[in-house]
């Protein structure tokens, strides 16, 4: 019991195996109700992996998202300069963990040089500048619904970019969010099904409009903790505790050396796709009583503890790095009803399409979006034009875009600025990435958890209905981060050499590359924004 010091100062030592048992008590009662016929759970499987493959991101969602991040920078530039003080615009949240789709919003930082903490004023002065310099941008017709949002806890600018119809949410010195975003990132590479279920997850929550911490409802980040939560909670696991993953440190550089000991370490769990959304939905509902007990989800310890909060919660999971923190702090008791209500329903459709009474159209309609297209028990019936328009507008941007581009980089970008904004706009090279480029994306993402040939799904021929097989290659994203087709003349001469070699390699590049960047997390040791040599390296 010494793993749960918090329950013991809260409720005594005696209460927390009660309740633990009791959650996983509910659980299997819940679960028993369902009739897990191995025929109807390889059908939905592969709805799920439809749905993932289909509603994933393309290409140009990538590529738009880059180019935001990049034309930011360059707003900074004009507003800051090239003076010591110049900040440096990153991403964070659901597109560095690649757990987003085209409507997801970018969620971006703006960072400053060797800063070991910047005040709540400082980040509201900063705010001021920008929104001052979009109200302009604004009054062109290139961005529109601006907002600046000064009370909340985390101060925020939000702006939607009018060529691409993204929302982007600014924030100051979030290295809290960088951090945990490529923590995840890393931990996602343990087992290609935790990204998967949290792209599910999430997408049924919007669907039923229940992701939104501004409404206190769920936020994307306590929906992924529910998923790794759920993971480290299978039998057997499939993510192991985050306390030890963490043993070196909460940066993603000591992350990164942990995360390669734990590659496959999911191997025995054989559970589908199918079989995870529903006992994820099952595990919900069945704590449903007990959240006002002090049931709380610890993604450290990996299981359920009891822990007191300095006020009452709805619903709690613990944050893995600042444990004092509930991410589902948001949800109010109003709201958490609706949650539940969304919960229960959405089971008791999975219970009757696994009972052979709904067919598996309507079910991916009543899961996820109305306006889907239909899928079909086998097949999918896909957008024709969605293939051909994306391509078209990759290769030709929006107009407002590129009018702003034309406009920053005719009045103010010296010259090389103005060929980097061609690179943008796709008449000059094509622009690299950043961080994740040169780390996740050429080491860890590809060279291991892709070693195999992506296959077409193919569900296994029999299947045990108290051991559902999983399904391995739903498949997968071949190229994780970056997949803008623009980016992939890199250099892949590692290839060539041996297995062995190429994940020692990998990772010793992986290692250093994320050495490299993390030394300036607390940090930013120099801003390459201002460096003459940035455009020159990547054009």
């Amino acid at each position: 019991m010494a793993r749960f010091p918090e329950a013991k100062m809260a409720m005594g030592y005696n209460a927390v195996p009660g309740l633990i048992k009791m959650a996983e008590k509910l659980e299997s009662e819940i679960l028993a109700k369902i009739k897990f016929t191995s025929a109807h759970v390889i059908d939905l499987d592969r709805l799920l992996c439809d749905t993932f493959v289909r509603h994933g991101p393309k290409p140009l969602d990538y590529h738009n998202r880059i180019d935001l991040v990049r034309i930011f920078n360059m707003i900074t530039k004009e507003i800051y300069g090239n003076s010591d003080d110049s900040p440096v615009v990153e991403e964070y949240g659901s597109f560095v963990m690649d757990m987003f789709d085209k409507k997801s919003d970018v969620d971006l930082s703006i960072n400053f040089n060797n800063s070991l903490g910047v005040s709540r004023l400082k980040k509201i002065s900063t705010l001021r500048k920008f929104y001052k310099k979009l109200l302009l941008i604004q009054s062109e017709g290139h961005v529109s619904g601006l907002q600046l949002i000064l009370s909340a806890r985390v101060p925020i600018i939000k702006v939607t970019d009018c060529g691409t119809g993204i929302e982007c949410d600014l924030s100051v010195d979030n290295r809290d969010g960088i951090a945990k975003s490529r923590i995840i990132r890393l931990i996602s590479c343990i087992d290609e099904r935790f990204q998967k279920l949290c792209f599910l997850m999430k997408s049924w929550a919007k669907a039923h409009d229940i992701n939104s911490p501004k409404d206190s409802t769920l936020s994307s980040f306590s929906i992924v903790s529910f998923v790794a939560f759920h993971l480290q909670t299978r039998n057997p696991p499939i993510l192991p505790p985050f306390s030890v993953l963490l043993k070196e440190g909460s940066d993603p550089a000591s992350v990164a050396k942990i995360v390669k000991n734990y590659f496959n370490f999911g191997k025995w769990n054989k559970e589908s796709l199918a079989m995870l959304f529903i006992t994820l939905l099952g595990k919900l509902a069945s704590v449903e009583p007990l959240w006002q007990e002090g049931l709380c989800a610890s993604l450290y310890e990996g299981s359920w503890i009891l822990k007191s909060w300095e006020r009452s919660y709805s619903i709690s999971v613990e944050d893995f790095i600042d444990r004092t923190d509930n991410v589902a702090r948001v949800v109010r008791k109003k709201e958490v009803k609706r949650i539940y209500g969304c919960i229960h329903e959405s089971l008791n459709h999975l219970t009757q399409f696994l009972n052979d009474r709904s067919q598996g159209n309507n079910l991916i309609d009543v899961l996820f979006e109305k306006n889907t297209a239909t899928l079909e028990v086998g097949g999918v019936i896909s957008n024709i034009g969605e293939t051909k328009n994306s391509i078209d507008t990759l290769q030709n941007p929006p107009l407002k875009k590129r009018l702003l581009m034309e406009n920053l980089a005719e009045k103010r970008v010296p010259k090389q600025g103005k060929k980097f904004y061609q690179s943008l706009q796709g008449t000059g090279p094509a622009p690299s990435v950043g961080w994740m480029q040169h780390t996740v994306d050429e080491t860890l993402c590809n060279a291991l958890p892709s070693l195999t040939s992506p296959i077409s799904y193919q569900p296994p021929l029999a299947i045990s209905s108290t051991n559902i097989k999983v399904n391995q290659s739903c498949r997968p994203r071949t190229t994780h981060f970056p997949l803008n087709p623009a980016l992939e003349t890199r250099s892949v001469g590692w290839i060539q050499q041996t297995l062995d070699e190429t994940v020692r390699n990998a990772f010793s590049s992986f290692t250093s590359s994320v050495s490299s960047v993390n030394s300036h997390l607390p940090q930013v040791g120099h801003n390459p924004y201002r460096e003459k040599t940035f455009y020159t390296r990547r054009l």
